[in-house]
């Protein structure tokens, strides 16, 4: 059964750390590009970050660019997401996704398989 699952959300303070990790399960990160989404209260879902499935090319969304770094251990079909220097605006619940992207792309610009979600919660 093909299955994405996160976790390592938490509560952190601001300026803290978190690192989400992605497992994969009934397909293989080395045909698929892995992103990283998330939705806070009332807000739209955002895109975050994608690796492609060679893990050799990553990509920011501005806001979390030089905070956050995305990597991948396709033995383990895993993809984590190392959040450092976090702020309160980046509360919300973060999804990873799976996508096979078009021939010439490293990411894909839709997705086709999603995770339930990880709550992060940035507070003081």
């Amino acid at each position: 059964q093909l299955q994405l699952v996160e976790s390592g959300g938490g509560l952190v303070q601001p300026g803290g750390s978190l690192r989400l990790s992605c497992v994969a399960s009934g397909l293989s990160l080395d045909y698929y590009a892995i992103g990283w989404f998330r939705q806070a209260p009332e807000k739209e879902r955002e895109w975050v970050s994608c690796i492609n499935s060679s893990g050799g090319w990553q990509i920011y969304a501005d806001p979390v660019k030089g905070r956050f770094a995305i990597s991948g251990d396709n033995a383990q079909n895993t993809v984590f997401l190392q959040m450092d220097n976090l702020k309160p605006e980046d509360t919300g619940v973060y999804y990873c996704a799976a996508g096979r992207p078009r021939i010439g792309s490293s990411c894909p610009k839709a997705y086709t398989y999603w995770g339930q979600g990880t709550q992060v919660t940035v507070s003081s």
